[in-house]
């Protein structure tokens, strides 16, 4: 699966449907957010590891591909 780099002329609609949903809850959280809490608007079952590092997986790698930042505490948000 291809994740595009984030450019002014790439939309957001280009990215599969489950980026789309990880981010749109990003930038429904009322700041930075860890993995967990991501999975829990998400409604991953987040207690068990196995379920939860997949989706740590595209969160970084929405950061590698400019979607989204990610602070030094380990906390993901959306670019400004």
């Amino acid at each position: 699966m291809l994740i595009p780099h984030r450019t002014s002329d790439v939309e957001e609609s280009v990215l599969p449907p489950d980026y789309q949903r990880i981010l749109a809850s990003v930038r429904q959280a009322a700041g930075p957010v860890m993995a967990r809490q991501v999975g829990e608007l998400l409604r991953v079952d987040v207690s068990v590891r196995a379920k939860l590092e997949p989706l740590r997986g595209k969160l970084v790698r929405l950061v590698d591909r400019g979607w989204l930042r990610k602070l030094p505490d380990g906390r993901f948000t959306t670019r400004l």
